[in-house]
C-alpha cells in the first residue's frame, strides 16, 4: 500500500461528567492553532447530542511520515507541555481513536476529502448537525478485493442524497502500523465510516426515515445489512466551540 496519501484520526473522548464545555473551551483556546502551527489540519470539533460527556474531533496529516513528525513536535512541544496538566484530568478516556483514509474506490474525490467535508466547522459555532455512521463489517473495507466501499459510493450514497442528505465524507481504515505509539489507536478493525449533514436533529430524522423507507433503499437493504456484523454506531454531532460560561 502506498504511504503517500492523507490520513485522518477520528478521535472520540470520554470527558469527566459535566466538564465537556470546559474541555472544549480549553481545546479551542490552546490546541487548535498550536497543532496547525506544526502542520496538522483540524477538520472539526463536535459535541455528541446523545452523550453529554463525549467530545469528537478529527485531525489530518499529509501522510504517515508527516503524522509521526508532527505529533512528536506537538506533544513534546511547549504548548502541550504547558497545558497537559489542565487537560488530562478532564479526560476519562482518550484511546478511542481510529486511523482512517479515504476509500480508493470513491468516484468523487472532492466529496470524500475531509478538508471539504468538515473544514467549515473549524473554530466556528456553525448551525446544523453532522451525523457520523460507524459500520462494523464482516470483511475489511480497506481490502481492494472487497467491494463495500465501491458499493457505498456507487449505489448507497446516491440513494441517501436523493433523500436530501449530503454525504460529506467516507473513510476506511488506514492499515499502516501506528507510528506514534505514545497515542494508542484501534487497530485491525473492519470499519467503514460515513458522514452526512443536516439542518438539525429533526431534519435529519425526517430525511433518514424517508431514505430508509424508499423503494431504492429497500432494494439495497439486504446487501447493506448482510455486510455488517452488527448495527452501526450513529453519532449525532453538534459542530463548533463550546459556549462561554455564564
Amino acid at each position: 500500500m502506498a504511504d503517500d496519501h492523507p490520513v485522518y484520526e477520528l478521535r472520540q473522548y470520554k470527558i469527566v461528567k459535566g466538564e465537556r464545555d470546559r474541555f472544549m473551551r480549553l481545546f479551542d483556546a490552546a490546541f487548535v492553532d498550536s497543532q496547525e502551527a506544526v502542520g496538522m489540519r483540524l477538520y472539526g470539533q463536535f459535541a455528541d447530542l446523545d452523550d453529554s460527556d463525549r467530545f469528537v474531533w478529527i485531525r489530518g496529516f499529509d501522510d504517515m511520515a508527516a503524522r509521526e513528525r508532527m505529533l512528536g513536535e506537538f506533544y513534546f512541544g511547549p504548548v502541550w507541555q504547558a497545558h497537559r496538566d489542565e487537560a488530562n484530568p478532564l479526560l476519562v478516556d482518550n484511546d478511542n481513536v481510529l486511523l482512517m483514509r479515504s476509500p480508493a474506490a470513491a468516484p468523487h474525490p472532492a466529496r470524500i476529502d475531509a478538508a471539504r467535508a468538515v473544514g467549515t466547522f473549524q473554530r466556528e459555532s456553525v448551525p446544523g448537525l453532522v451525523i457520523l455512521h460507524l459500520c462494523t463489517l464482516w470483511k475489511d473495507p480497506a481490502d481492494p478485493d472487497d467491494g463495500f466501499a465501491r458499493f457505498f459510493e456507487h449505489e448507497v450514497a446516491p440513494v441517501i442524497e436523493a433523500a436530501g442528505l449530503q454525504v460529506i465524507g467516507s473513510f476506511v481504515p488506514e492499515r499502516s502500523p501506528n507510528n506514534f505509539p505514545r497515542l494508542p489507536v484501534r487497530e485491525g478493525e473492519k470499519l467503514f465510516a460515513w458522514m452526512t449533514r443536516a439542518a438539525d436533529a429533526d431534519d435529519w430524522a425526517l430525511r433518514w426515515n424517508d431514505c430508509r423507507h424508499s423503494p431504492a433503499w429497500r432494494a439495497l437493504e439486504p446487501r447493506w445489512r448482510d455486510a455488517q456484523e452488527r448495527a452501526p454506531q450513529i453519532l449525532r454531532l453538534r459542530p463548533g466551540v463550546a459556549p462561554a460560561p455564564r
